[in-house]
């Protein structure tokens, strides 16, 4: 990841050693670009906004990669790594660099911070457990806000509980929900398979307490008995029709290669009209016929 991204950079920037092999390389090359003055930076954002100008774009990025990679510091406690989140964070500096407008009068690093947090955001919401802890907007809000909570409360109170409800415009309710999800853990739906311990608490997964409700053998048995006899009753019924009603049915319904009513009439050198009069009063006698057999 650091390699590709840092190496491409590096042509037009005497200021990063290349190549650029681990984590810990990129960070201190990135140190070392010096921060643009507000000037270069104004300058810079004209040349990419009105001339569409790709190379004042990669230096306002490469000067704020270090920034990067302080915001994502801030969530390494999430267990994802850090190389992951510096990426992704990368991603919204450069979204960020294509939306700046300098004549807004901010700071391009005031504007990116929010388009930087928003992709780590989405990556985290993404990878941090199998199954998705938040989905709508006010439930990634609970999710990042109780994360820091915690950390430093464990557990919140009713009190603290009202107040983050509060806070984000959303229930008590909700509140306690994400904090239930917090808690849980992913767990691995069959015991793993190099453990070969004979401890019930550690094969107790859930493959030993969910049911199948599919996996009856009664109920199996009593399925392909059923369609045994529905297949053996069509058979009967087929054989009661005509040839001809009893071919155009079997080449209309069961084969794989159906022949359309103008084929059939051609075949049989009758009108199409015919062959559909045809295909409807033998449907008629097998719909008859299979209920009384």
């Amino acid at each position: 990841m650091t390699k590709t991204m840092t190496t491409a950079l590096v042509p037009h920037l005497q200021h990063l050693p290349a190549p650029v092999d681990s984590l810990d390389s990129y960070i201190q090359a990135v140190n070392q670009v010096p921060v643009l003055s507000v000037e270069d930076e104004q300058e810079l954002a004209r040349r990419l906004r009105l001339q569409n100008d790709l190379a004042a774009a990669q230096r306002l990025i490469v000067a704020h990669l270090r920034f990067v990679v302080h915001i994502a510091r801030g969530y390494t406690g999430y267990g994802l790594p850090l190389g992951d989140l510096v990426q992704e964070g990368n991603v919204g500096l450069m979204k960020a660099v294509k939306r700046f407008d300098p004549a807004h009068g901010v700071r391009l690093v005031s504007f990116a911070v929010h388009w930087i947090r928003a992709e780590i955001h989405e990556f985290i919401l993404r990878n941090w457990r199998i199954v998705k802890v938040a989905t709508t907007k006010a439930q990634r809000k609970l999710f990042f806000k109780l994360r820091g909570a915690k950390k430093r409360l464990g557990w919140l109170n009713g009190e603290e509980v009202d107040t983050v409800a509060r806070e984000l415009g959303v229930s008590s309710e909700a509140v306690l929900e994400m904090e239930s999800r917090l808690s849980g853990y992913d767990v691995s739906f069959d015991p793993a398979p190099e453990s070969d311990s004979e401890d019930e608490h550690e094969s107790y997964t859930p493959s030993a307490y969910l049911r199948d409700e599919q996996a009856d053998p009664a109920d199996a048995l009593e399925q392909d008995d059923w369609e045994d006899q529905t297949t053996a009753r069509l058979s009967e019924a087929l054989e009661r029709l005509d040839p001809r009603s009893r071919a155009i049915v079997q080449r209309r319904w069961l084969d794989d290669d159906k022949p359309t009513l103008h084929e059939l009439a051609a075949e049989y050198n009758v009108s199409a009209e015919r062959i559909r009069q045809l295909e409807n009063n033998a449907m008629k006698k097998l719909r008859a016929s299979l209920p009384a057999a």
